[in-house]
Order: structure tokens, then C-alpha cells, then sequence
């Protein structure tokens, strides 16, 4: 069976020229229009996501040609265009970024670019980068959107430097720009007012209906079935931690432990409460523990807790935000330091430069888990690392992995359906 689809992504020459708030317009302007729209971002990816979803009114996938592989990629593709008038595809830093990239993505499925390109401090040179981020792979550029554009003469003169090349639209310069901080954007259910930013981003689209409806659809191709899981976990319940400072968590890790039989139980520390006490297993995953560590240190429910869930010896797995939640302490970015839970001697500190980034994959006995890394936190610790990481592509070694009794922590981000029989493996005594 083939699928046909009007897909397009959406890039860019690097990061910073205004990708997501661009594909955010886009998508609240066609859905405005009466459009199904679907969304996916390109590489791994929390934030950009929540406020997609947001923009879109649906759930946004991921796209990573490494990490979710090919087969998962097009399967994926085929299941959206078959809901959908359109789909939107935000590229990951530049287009050629990366290995493999937003470009590689593009080819392998036949899918043209719209190039997003900052026009806010040049005019016909915007012109040439077009041509360059068509030519240099090449890839198939389907037109532009100008971003951060000053007046309807500097539109003319961005669309007469483009040479043939259709210009699909522009945005003005934002004001009221999408809030960020250190991690990037913040999150979407902390922005106030994020509907009435999104349906105002739409309106300030100024969108050429024309150059949209010559942009031709794209054929997917069935591939290789992808395996179903085994049910390792039936029976088990797994405690989440879920609020505003564990919140990276992505919905195929959830639909890997579901496949695999279990049952999901939340709880939010924040709000003070402790692990449910049926737990068979725990997940933290990574979040924003830096922005909450005051009431974290002093909300004692959840820690009372996992110390004894350790104790009695249930496996946790802690990830990123959530294993520097389980240090002894953690240093603010204001440099307060605040008590955590203690289960992984030693103390974490923010720091105001970038500590890890990028793809990353973890041999297990059970095969290859892959993942990724982003952080800008440092653990000292005395405990050996039993594992690390190994960075993709260059194979240099990565991230730690503790193992600390039934716990198992890391900056690593794993992406549970690269290996779901080694997920079931963590999660299990």
C-alpha cells in the first residue's frame, strides 16, 4: 500500500532563525483553515513538541533517521497521512546538521523544504542562502518563509532575490516572542496566554495560497514491518514521576511500556506525593529539577519514599533531571544548593555552559539503546560508572551510566522503541 500526502519540511540554515515559530504559525493557520494537520519534529526533542501539539490540536511524533530509524520514521508517516491534509516536519538545527540530518530525512522520503530564513538584517542576500541550502545537498526546495520581516518592501525585495524560488509567506517581527531558557523554549502549559500567542502568530502569517497549493503531494512507501513487543512487563505496574519538573517524557517511551504490558501509575512530587506504593518499578525521567530544587527539598513525601522503594530493592530508573533529583544535592542556578533524595552519592551543580549534547546509543546484552543527551548540569560523584554511552556517530565515549543497587541513572535519554527488551530489562528486579 503507498500513501500520498502533502508533507513539508520545514528548515532552516542553522538554529535561531525562528524554525518551530514559524512551523507553530503554520500549522494554527491551516488548521484555522479547516486543515488536518499533523506535526512531527525532527531529532530528539521535549519542548518544541509541547508547544506544536499546542499549535496543532494533535500529538507531535519524532523523526530521527538514527535514533527512531527509518522503518519507524516511514511507518510513522504512513499513519499520519492517512488522518491528515498536511503534514508539518520541523528540521533540527541547520538542514545539513547533523549526522544523519534534516536533509537525510528529506531524501530518504522524497519530502521537499521550505526554507525559513531570518530576513531581519539583509534583503537580497537572503536569496543566495536560499540557493545554497537547495543546491549544497541538494535537496528539493519547495519555496520560503521569510521570517522577521520589517515592511511589504523588504517581502519584495526577499521575494525578488529568491529567483524563481516561490515565497510561501512572511512574519513580522514578534514582540511577544515564545519565552525560552536555558533547555530552550519553556514549556507550553507555563506559557500564559499560549492560545491567544498562537492564533496571533497565524494572523500575522501572510500566507500566499497560491505557492501553497502548488506544493505537490508526497508518495510513502510501506518498508519492513517493525517486530511487535513482547509483553516482558505484564502484570507490573510502573510509577512515573510527572510535573513541571519531570516532564521530558516521550509518548513512544510510554507506548513501549504499554506494549510491553504495563500499567502505568503517576505521581507528582511537587504536589507532595510519594510512589505509589503498588510500584513493581520507577521511572524519573528528566525535566527542569534545577527550576523546582526549593520545593522539591522541601516536599519530603517523595523522597521518604524512593529511599524505601531502593531499600526494598525495586528498580528505578532515573534519567537526566531525574537522576539529579536522586543526588545528595543540587545546586541552583542561582547557586543555592538544596538537599535531594541521596540515593546516588554526590552533588550536582548547574553551570552556565552547555555539558552534554547529542545522539547516543547504550549497549546492552540486549542490543543497541538509542538516545541522546542535553544538559547543562555536572554530577560529581565517587560512584564508577558500570556503563557509558557512545556517541553517535564519532563513537567517542559518552555519558556515564550508575548503577547504585536497584538503581540505574544517567544523563542518557533513551528512546525506549530502539530496544524495547532492554527497557523491559531495567524496569525488572
Amino acid at each position: 500500500m503507498t500513501t500520498d500526502a502533502r508533507i513539508v519540511l520545514v528548515a532552516a540554515v542553522s538554529s535561531g532563525q525562528g524554525k518551530t515559530t514559524v512551523t507553530a504559525a503554520l500549522a494554527r493557520s491551516l488548521v484555522q483553515r479547516g486543515q488536518r494537520v499533523r506535526v512531527f519534529k525532527c531529532g530528539p526533542d521535549f519542548l518544541d513538541p509541547m508547544l506544536l501539539e499546542v499549535a496543532s490540536g494533535a500529538p507531535v511524533g519524532t523523526l530521527d533517521m538514527w535514533m527512531v530509524g527509518e522503518d519507524a520514521c516511514r511507518q510513522q508517516l504512513i499513519a499520519a497521512a492517512q488522518v491528515a491534509d498536511v503534514i508539518l516536519i520541523e528540521g533540527v538545527m541547520g538542514l545539513y546538521d547533523g549526522t544523519p540530518s534534516s536533509a537525510d530525512l528529506a531524501r530518504a522520503f522524497g519530502i521537499p523544504v521550505l526554507a525559513v530564513i531570518d530576513a531581519s538584517a539583509m534583503a537580497q542576500t537572503a536569496g543566495a542562502i536560499v540557493h545554497g541550502l537547495r543546491d549544497y545537498g541538494p535537496v528539493e526546495l519547495a519555496g520560503v518563509i521569510a521570517n522577521r520581516v520589517a515592511s511589504r518592501g523588504h517581502a519584495a525585495m526577499v521575494a525578488t532575490s529568491l529567483r524563481g524560488v516561490p515565497l510561501f509567506g512572511t512574519l513580522p517581527r514578534q514582540s511577544n516572542k515564545l519565552p525560552e531558557r536555558h533547555l530552550g523554549l519553556v514549556q507550553a502549559s507555563e506559557i500564559d496566554g499560549i492560545e491567544a500567542l498562537l492564533d496571533q502568530l497565524a494572523q500575522q502569517l501572510d500566507f500566499d495560497d497560491a505557492a501553497w497549493n502548488g506544493l505537490r503531494t508526497t508518495r510513502i512507501a510501506p518498508g519492513a514491518p517493525i517486530a511487535d513487543v513482547a509483553p516482558l512487563l505484564t502484570g507490573k505496574t510502573v510509577a512515573i514521576a510527572r510535573d513541571a519538573a519531570f516532564a521530558f517524557i516521550y509518548p513512544a517511551n510510554l507506548q513501549v511500556l504499554a506494549g510491553l504490558g504495563a500499567q502505568v501509575a503517576w505521581f507528582s512530587p511537587l504536589a507532595g506525593d510519594a510512589v505509589p506504593v503498588h510500584a513493581d518499578a520507577i521511572y524519573l525521567p528528566g525535566g527542569y529539577p534545577e527550576l523546582h530544587a526549593e520545593t522539591l527539598a522541601n516536599t519530603p513525601a517523595w523522597q521518604t519514599s524512593l529511599r524505601a522503594a531502593h531499600a526494598a530493592g525495586t528498580p528505578i530508573v532515573a534519567e537526566c533531571g531525574g537522576m539529579m533529583a536522586l543526588a545528595d544535592s543540587l545546586s541552583d542556578l542561582a547557586g543555592a544548593t538544596w538537599p535531594m533524595a541521596g540515593l546516588l552519592p554526590g552533588r550536582v551543580a548547574m553551570q552556565p555552559r552547555l555539558a552534554g549534547l547529542g545522539p547516543q546509543g547504550l549497549a546492552t546484552p540486549h542490543g543497541q539503546l538509542r538516545g541522546h543527551t542535553f544538559h547543562y548540569s555536572k554530577l560529581e560523584t565517587d560512584v564508577p560508572a558500570a556503563a557509558h554511552t557512545i556517541k553517535n556517530p564519532s563513537g567517542i565515549q559518552g555519558e556515564a551510566v550508575y548503577r547504585v543497587g536497584s538503581l540505574t541513572a544517567s544523563y542518557f535519554h533513551a528512546w525506549f522503541p530502539s530496544c524495547p527488551t532492554a527497557v523491559a530489562a531495567l524496569f525488572t528486579p
